[in-house]
């Protein structure tokens, strides 16, 4: 099977783009293969675009199917969410879309040469709408792990828990972050965030993301870490969040919305014998 992909990032959180309106929906082994960093294409998330149909479709222009590196479907991606936007610019000359996910419909509006600002909804602050597996504080959950503890807890279309830190360089990502994205308080597993404190408008952040791992950026991660920095007055509701792939520029409106702007970029194209 002989498919055609564009392989794409959002400050380095990087995907392998498949245009599925033609043809069946990529299937987890579909997207396991292609997200294989040897023997495949290689990415941190793999993104179908469906045409808008039924229940979960209904409303926007295009449905975006988020499967990550392990096969699992996403809920929300901010990052590839630009960069679908960007696609369809280029297909449509349109510079206002609205891309459908299985969380919901992301407004998006370009900002010119790549830009994107997408409109991620409502944080949802509940621990039923998280979930968590147990009724606590949303601010503060119980979940420690070695110096770490009491993280802050949000739905932006999929679950997140942020650890404030003093030195993020200090922290092991790469062996805590299987632990803590199992931990038993996520019975959907969760992408956890370290995020430093630099200004009350900038955040040093790295996130690992449930189903793949640690990412050069997290657009999710990174309106969860504003509005839970907001929530415990660490930082105002609007800062640029420092990512290890680039920068992007978080706002928690007064509406309650979080809109995250940042770039896009195409590395290259090709097609792939599966």
């Amino acid at each position: 099977m002989r498919l055609e992909f564009r392989k794409m990032h959002g400050a380095g959180n990087d995907f392998v783009v498949v245009d599925t309106r033609a043809r069946a929906p990529l299937t987890p082994a579909e997207a396991r293969a292609l997200a294989d960093r040897r023997l495949g294409v290689g990415c941190d998330q793999v993104i179908g675009l469906e045409a808008p149909r039924g229940e979960e479709g209904q409303g926007g222009d295009i449905f975006m199917r988020i499967r990550n590196p392990d096969g699992s479907e996403a809920g929300a991606c901010g990052n590839a969410t630009r960069c679908v936007a960007e696609l369809l610019r280029t297909e449509t000359g349109r510079t206002s879309l609205a891309i459908r996910t299985i969380s919901g419909l992301l407004p998006a509006t370009f900002q010119g040469k790549g830009v994107w600002s997408v409109d991620m909804g409502a944080p949802r602050l509940g621990w039923r709408e998280i979930p968590l597996a147990h009724a606590c504080d949303t601010l503060a959950i119980p979940l420690e792990i070695e110096n770490f503890r009491n993280p802050s807890a949000l739905s932006m279309g999929n679950p997140h828990a942020t650890f404030f830190v003093d030195d993020l360089a200090a922290v092991d990502i790469l062996r805590l972050g299987p632990i803590l994205e199992n931990a038993p308080i996520f019975p959907e597993r969760a992408n956890v965030g370290f995020a430093q404190i630099l200004a009350p408008d900038r955040i040093r952040l790295r996130v690992w993301e449930r189903g793949a791992g640690l990412t050069l950026a997290c657009g999710s991660g990174a309106c969860a870490a504003l509005v839970n920095a907001a929530r415990r007055n660490l930082t105002g509701r609007a800062a640029t969040l420092v990512l290890d792939g680039g920068e992007l520029r978080i706002e928690w409106r007064a509406d309650d919305h979080v809109v995250m702007t940042g770039p896009t970029a195409t590395s290259f194209t090709g097609t792939i014998d599966l």
